[in-house]
């Protein structure tokens, strides 16, 4: 019964007054097109300003899905070594220059959509690194911020190109987030 109370509250999360702002992301390479991410500002604000604030600085231009695996997810934002056009080898190692992020952890599910923060083995690590579900993922659950969830785009996030081998590295040239705009 609790797990359906947590799931019913997470549902209602998901569906309702957590979003107000929103992500675009303009993707090119084996994908093409518009990702729209509508933002989970009520479950984890300092996150959520933080991808708003590295949207609006531009920072997200140009940075590639450095990790892809099928059935799994999708990751990008490493603004320090992922930019397309550099040496992307050692993209996903990287962050932002700004502080590491204290965990928002919540009971929303990762199912197919959901939006969450990477990290390193702290919870306490999130930076700027995202990454957005192809499908569920609940051994996530109550492990890493959930950010947002995708509500335009699935067909573009499911064209993104694979990585291969068990940590799903992308190799010759990755998709890229051209544009990443805040939305309301």
């Amino acid at each position: 019964m609790r797990n359906l109370f947590a799931a019913g509250i997470a549902s209602a999360l998901m569906a309702g007054a957590a979003f107000a702002d929103g992500l675009a992301i303009t993707v090119d390479g084996e994908a093409q097109g518009t990702i729209k991410i509508d933002l989970a500002e009520d479950v984890a604000p300092a996150h959520v300003a933080r991808l708003k604030e590295l949207a609006t600085s531009g920072a997200y231009d140009g940075v590639v899905f450095h990790r892809v695996i099928d059935g799994f997810m999708a990751q990008t934002g490493d603004v320090e070594f992922g930019k397309a056009g550099g040496d992307t080898g050692r993209a996903g190692m990287g962050g932002s220059d700004l502080p590491d992020l204290p965990a928002e952890f919540s009971d929303i599910a990762f199912d197919r959509g959901v939006v969450g923060m990477a990290r390193s083995q702290s919870p306490d690590s999130a930076n700027s690194q995202f990454f957005i579900m192809f499908d569920q993922g609940h051994f996530l659950n109550g492990q890493y911020t959930v950010v947002g969830k995708v509500t335009e785009g699935l067909d573009v996030l499911d064209a993104i190109k694979r990585g291969t081998g068990g940590n799903g590295a992308v190799s010759g040239t990755p998709d890229r987030m051209v544009e990443v705009k805040v939305t309301e």
